[in-house]
Order: C-alpha cells, then sequence, then structure tokens
C-alpha cells in the first residue's frame, strides 16, 4: 500500500495562483478607473447648456436668440463610431483568450508530472 506524505510549505502553484488573482484585480481596477475617467470627461460635455435667471428687478428677458445654424460636412456618423468600438472590443476580447490560453499552455508544460 501506498501512503500519501504530506508536502511542507505551499503547493508549487499557489504562488502562481496567487500573482494571476492579483493580475486579475489590478486589470480590473484599472477598467474601473478608465470608465470613471470617460464617464467623467463626457460629464461636461452632455450638460452644456445655459442657465438664464430672472433678472433682479423681476422683469422678464427677451427670448435669447437662437444659435447660428452649424452644418458640419465631414464627421464621422454614429454608427461608425459604435463599428470602431466594436471592433476594439473584439480584438481586445481576442488577445485576452489567446493570452490566456497560452498562460495554460505553460503552465501544463511546467507543472510536474507524477
Amino acid at each position: 500500500m501506498y501512503t500519501h506524505t504530506p508536502r511542507r510549505g505551499p503547493h508549487p502553484r499557489t504562488a502562481a495562483r496567487e500573482t494571476a488573482a492579483r493580475l486579475r484585480r489590478l486589470a480590473a481596477a484599472l477598467a474601473a478607473l478608465t470608465c470613471v475617467v470617460l464617464a467623467a470627461a463626457a460629464v461636461p460635455a452632455a450638460s452644456a447648456h445655459t442657465l438664464v435667471r430672472d433678472p433682479p428687478g423681476g422683469a422678464p428677458l427677451a427670448p435669447a436668440p437662437a444659435p447660428p445654424a452649424t452644418v458640419v460636412t465631414s464627421s464621422m456618423t454614429g454608427w461608425q463610431i459604435t463599428l470602431i468600438a466594436l471592433g476594439a472590443a473584439l480584438i481586445a476580447a481576442t488577445a485576452a483568450v489567446f493570452l490566456d490560453r497560452a498562460l495554460a499552455a505553460r503552465r501544463a508544460a511546467s507543472a510536474p508530472t507524477a
């Protein structure tokens, strides 16, 4: 009969798992920070408008003149921007899958066989 002899010290793959967990948490924190920065940059542009208040005398103001018509002839439409964002997301997801598979193959190659 064979008996199991307990190992002393941590499992050899424990350090790699802890490092991978730290990297995942760091990546999640950086992604959250990026979203916050992008949202903060979008808020001023989204809320840009002029506040018109009544004058202190109580007399109503004359209506504000209409802004001049702006004609933009060369800009990206919404569907183009969406397409670029989807392409970037697909490229990032594909890179993440390839890196994960490469890391898994590396772990399998370096694992000791009993």
